[in-house]
């Protein structure tokens, strides 16, 4: 995997500019698809130290590039009022969908595999950058402190997903073949990753 592999938690509090050179925002949190499987986007704050939350936020769709010391938009108007980004589906009876988004309610959250071990709690979330203009954002991996079922327990460790999973309430299912693909940092792992979902493939 060639691609750029980052902790979530780099990206928070990094400035929001635009092309023109205009500070207009922070990142603040960041938001997850409903599957958990990529970024949709982030909630944010003004700049400076007094400022607290804006009323907009950013879908992943209006950000152009992610660098290193900041996140790069066209212009302030890709910024999207948050009713539309978080809006929860109506409820229409037997049609009726759940929010379809997650905040940072998954750190902290327990990853658990398919056969019911329980791994460790995360810590932070893995994701890959791909692709120009803004590109492809997805979730890869995640940081958890290990449980005493793990070789390495209370350690922090980084676990590949599979490119879908399940991410609902407090527990996040992953394949229990996903321990044989444990890394201790983010060098390798990226390799680690396309191993285990290569193994998948395999299986299906």
């Amino acid at each position: 995997m060639s691609e750029k592999l980052m902790r979530s938690s780099e990206i928070a509090k990094r400035p929001v500019v635009t092309f023109e050179g205009e500070d207009v925002a922070q990142v603040k949190d960041i938001v997850y698809a409903p599957d958990g499987g990529a970024v949709a986007g982030f909630t944010l704050a003004g700049r400076g130290l007094f400022s607290g939350p804006k009323k907009e936020v950013m879908p992943w769709r209006s950000v152009a590039a992610l660098g290193p010391d900041a996140v790069m938009i066209l212009s302030e108007d890709a910024l999207t009022p948050a009713d539309q980004m978080f809006a929860a589906a109506e409820d229409d009876g037997e049609n009726s969908e759940p929010a379809p988004e997650r905040r940072g309610d998954i750190l902290g959250s327990t990853v658990l595999t398919d056969t019911g071990t329980d791994l460790g709690t995360v810590v932070d979330v893995i994701i890959e950058v791909s692709g120009r203009n803004g590109g492809q954002c997805d979730v890869v991996g995640y940081e958890i402190k290990s449980s005493e079922s793990m070789k390495n327990k209370g350690a922090t460790v980084l676990i590949p997903l599979p490119d879908t999973l399940a991410a609902s309430g407090e527990h996040l299912m992953v394949p229990a073949s996903a321990t044989d693909f444990v890394r201790d940092d983010l060098a390798g792992f990226g390799a680690a990753v396309d191993a285990f979902r290569a193994q998948l493939k395999g299986t299906r």
